[in-house]
């Protein structure tokens, strides 16, 4: 599989960020769909250190259990000492798959309420989101499918550089891997219309991140590694480079550094 292991401490990080930005309309949408009692059972789909059970988990209602699939051993690890409780007090059940989600089938979303998935779809090739999204309807529950990037950076103050930056990061988003080409800022499109030809319902809404003086440890490091992405994209930039990230890192010392990351979330079920 082409998605890239990502790193404890980036994931810690992001996951504040991750949680106001999220869509609560698509909460409510998603609750109107949920059976009203027994055992809800969770597929989280590269769950990485479990942000999205920590999110969700504790806004909806009733004894729920939650199978996590992740490729990263390491990550799982925190999962065993990770105690989420529902909106009304019970403790969530959670299981732990060690998983390369490219070997995932029907079978092993039996028994699911709810799919869910974080941040994943960019990391994917597109023979890879369409055995994805293929599995996921066959499975006849509703999927939420948060916090995949669009491809738009907006910055305050701006500079004439940022879309240089920009349009090189999102190439390097699509770059080709051995197992076929990212899709990168167009997965959440893509992901959207095979999941309206399987027959499902799909609504999507915004959800980016919106980041300032408050945040200033993830804004640091996730424009280095924005910055880091683009220039080995496109090596013409890399003069540039320098000054551009003085200037910027300046501006985050004096707390005068904003930044939206666009992202969108998409909730899909069957009519």
């Amino acid at each position: 599989m082409t998605v890239a292991r990502a790193a404890r401490s980036w994931l810690d990080l992001r996951e504040p960020a991750d949680a106001r930005s999220r869509s609560t309309e698509l909460l409510d949408h998603l609750r109107a769909l949920l059976p009203d009692d027994g055992l809800l059972e969770v597929h989280d789909l590269g769950c990485g250190t479990g942000s999205m059970r920590r999110w969700l988990g504790p806004q909806l209602s009733g004894p729920q259990r939650w199978i996590e699939y992740d490729r990263d051993a390491e990550l799982l690890d925190r999962h065993a000492t990770d105690s989420t409780t529902s909106l009304d007090g019970i403790e969530l059940s959670v299981q732990t798959r060690s998983f390369d989600l490219t070997e995932l089938v029907e079978a092993d979303l039996t028994g699911a309420a709810l799919i869910t998935a974080s941040a994943l779809l960019d990391m994917l090739a597109a023979d890879e989101l369409e055995h994805l999204v293929s599995t996921c309807a066959s499975a006849g529950c509703p999927c939420l499918i948060t916090l995949s990037v669009v491809g738009h950076v907006e910055f305050f103050p701006p500079d004439p550089l940022d879309v240089a930056f920009e349009k090189a990061f999102n190439h390097h988003q699509r770059r080709m891997m051995p197992h076929g080409r990212l899709l990168g800022p167009d997965a959440a499109t893509a992901a959207a219309d095979l999941l309206e030809r399987a027959g499902m319902t799909v609504v999507t809404r915004p959800s980016p991140w919106r980041l300032g003086p408050a945040d200033g440890p993830m804004l640091a490091e996730w424009f280095e590694g924005w910055l880091e992405a683009a220039c080995e994209q496109d090596l013409t930039l890399r003069d540039a480079a320098g000054p551009y990230a003085l200037k910027r890192h300046a501006q985050l010392d004096d707390g005068l550094l904003r930044a939206t990351i666009h992202h969108h979330d998409l909730l899909a079920w069957h009519p």
